[in-house]
């Protein structure tokens, strides 16, 4: 060390407490960095994905939906609940009309609740109903729920009681997974349907 260079012990009561603030807002960062960088992309083909992994859902009609029934297609994952007043039905909706500019194909988009204690798989399968039919609404019990979500970094709360319920406070990303059921990136739904369409048939 450069003996002018004073250290945060021998610097001046000001100048050390600047150093250890400015030391503690880059550790501040470089934590947010490494926890929410999987979330925002992810290398496709990669290996090991720190997003996503094994479930066990309850689909409609009473069947199990697992991961490895949605390998060997790409598919969108979003995660919301039936009660949500705007920001779940309008995300559903962008994705439908992405799906409608890929008619038949083999692309499905899974819509798993936060809200299993309200969500069951018959009203999920009745709420997904107003959107594009490869939509698949999941539940489950608050065990496997709290797995996935985890599994995909998902942040959902719920909230304090109004108007005799409560509304769940979440995370709003749609993932991209690929064929092999690896996380690729936040879905880009902020632009035209058709180039969403257009990136998301790439992957077939």
């Amino acid at each position: 060390m450069n003996p002018s260079t004073p250290t945060p012990e021998a610097a001046p009561t000001g100048e050390r407490k600047w150093i250890i603030a400015v030391a503690a807002a880059i550790s501040i960062l470089a934590i947010a960095a490494i926890a929410l960088y999987p979330v925002w992309r992810a290398k496709p083909g990669g290996s090991a994905s720190l997003v996503g992994g094994p479930f066990e859902l309850q689909g409609p009609d009473g069947r199990v939906v697992t991961d490895a029934d949605m390998k060997g297609q790409p598919f969108l994952v979003y995660f919301g609940y039936t009660n949500c007043p705007d920001v779940c039905p309008t995300t559903l909706a962008e994705i439908s009309d992405v799906l409608a500019r890929l008619p038949g194909k083999p692309i499905r988009a899974l819509f798993i609740t936060i809200d299993p204690e309200r969500d069951t798989a018959a009203s999920l399968k009745d709420y997904v109903a107003s959107f594009d039919p490869r939509i698949i609404g999941l539940s489950g019990d608050r065990a496997a729920i709290d797995k996935v979500e985890r599994a995909y970094r998902v942040y959902a709360r719920k909230g304090p009681p109004e108007n005799g319920g409560y509304a769940m406070d979440h995370s709003s990303i749609v993932y991209l997974m690929d064929a092999q059921g690896r996380f690729v990136e936040a879905f880009n739904l902020e632009r035209k349907p058709e180039e969403s369409a257009k990136e998301l048939e790439g992957y077939l």
